[in-house]
């Protein structure tokens, strides 16, 4: 997927979801092994209070990929700040 089509995709309403998400395709996504990058796309295609509840900690994905790439965009976010 092209970075645009991906950017627009990361589109979520929620504006947070939408900066943290743009920032970590711009600044780390092109890094990832195309495995890594399935288990973002597993993640976009999530409800987004789910996400926050995985972001926030307030309970975990069973998945181990998307585990990862929510420790990931966590740790990318303390980059951002």
């Amino acid at each position: 997927m092209d970075a645009a089509k991906l950017k627009w995709r990361c589109r979520r309403g929620i504006r947070e979801f939408d900066v943290l998400f743009t920032r970590f395709v711009e600044n780390e996504y092109p890094q990832l092994t195309e495995e890594q990058k399935e288990w973002f796309h597993q993640l976009l295609d999530e409800q987004d209070p789910i996400i926050m509840d995985w972001l926030f900690k307030r309970s975990e994905p069973q998945d181990d990929g998307l585990k990862w790439i929510i420790e990931k965009l966590q740790t990318s976010s303390e980059n951002f700040s």
